[in-house]
């Protein structure tokens, strides 16, 4: 059964090369919605089910940590995995979305392939082979 995403960034660039991702990687997905910032993501996960988030931290409005605190206190959100992707690297940030529950955090610019296997598992996808990409490309917590 395809498995909806949604893809929270402020910039249309990302969110687009997301989406392009999903779909060139083969991945089993259904819908694909999009948020612009944490305000949005909220109003479309009040609207559809969705297998996983990618968030991007830094948005205008309510930005990704203000989005997860906000998705872990609610007990019919709190499940679902977040993948963070953004260019703040400080290890303070990074325990922060650690504790904060985030399954994974993608440092940008990211490859596509590093966000494929990423989603991977998320999305219900078995990797029989295991790629030696599957290795290296992610970097967890």
């Amino acid at each position: 059964m395809p498995s909806n995403v949604l893809i929270v960034d402020d910039s249309a660039t990302i969110r687009q090369m997301v989406k392009r991702t999903l779909h060139i990687a083969g991945l089993d997905v259904g819908a694909v919605f999009e948020a612009s910032n944490g305000v949005e993501a909220l109003a479309q996960l009040n609207d559809h089910e969705v297998a996983c988030l990618v968030v991007d931290i830094n948005m205008p409005t309510m930005n990704g940590i203000q989005l997860l605190t906000r998705i872990k206190k609610n007990a019919r959100l709190k499940d679902i995995p977040i993948v963070i992707t953004s260019t703040e690297g400080s290890r303070k940030r990074i325990t922060q979305m650690e504790d904060l529950g985030a399954f994974e955090y993608l440092r940008k610019p990211f490859r596509p392939e590093q966000l494929r296997d990423v989603l991977k598992p998320l999305l219900g996808v078995v990797d029989d082979a295991g790629t030696e990409d599957s290795l290296t490309c992610s970097s967890r917590f």
